[in-house]
């Protein structure tokens, strides 16, 4: 059974903390060859809100598929580290989170920076394009604001 749930850092217990920091690891880290701090200090924000996609069904605790970081920038909403396991991949399942990522960001607009390939994919939740694009870790990226 596929659950999602968005919560504050608080309200994640040890193993799916590690599971959360193990996947954003080999993702960002590992599987795209970006050596950068992942743990920078924003995790255990008050404002910060974790969104867990999960299969209860899996064998391993937690079940972690996905993962997105709402961060409360004051005058905006930051949406980052949207991630999926590789086999989640191609399911349709990143919508969820970005659904539940739109969710518990109401009030003020939403920015975010999407890898370039992904522009097109953000576009279809209400974002556009808010400046040049750039390069980040090597990768090219897209400033991205959803105007509320």
């Amino acid at each position: 059974m596929i659950t999602i749930t968005a919560g504050p850092f608080t309200a994640l217990d040890g193993p799916t903390a590690y599971a959360v920091w193990k996947l954003r690891q080999d993702v960002f880290v590992v599987e795209q060859q970006c050596p950068y701090p992942d743990l920078d200090g924003r995790d255990d924000e008050p404002g910060t809100r974790h969104v867990l996609l999960r299969d209860d069904a899996l064998p391993d605790e937690p079940g972690l598929l996905g993962y997105a970081r709402v961060l409360d920038d004051g005058a905006t909403w930051r949406i980052g580290r949207v991630v999926l396991t590789p086999p989640a991949r191609g399911r349709g399942l990143a919508d969820h989170l970005m659904n539940t990522a739109l969710e518990v960001s109401q009030g003020r607009d939403v920015v975010l920076d999407a890898q370039a390939p992904l522009t097109g994919w953000y576009a279809t939740f209400g974002f556009e394009a808010d400046g040049a694009e750039f390069l980040e870790d090597g990768i090219p990226h897209v400033p991205m604001r959803l105007s509320r």
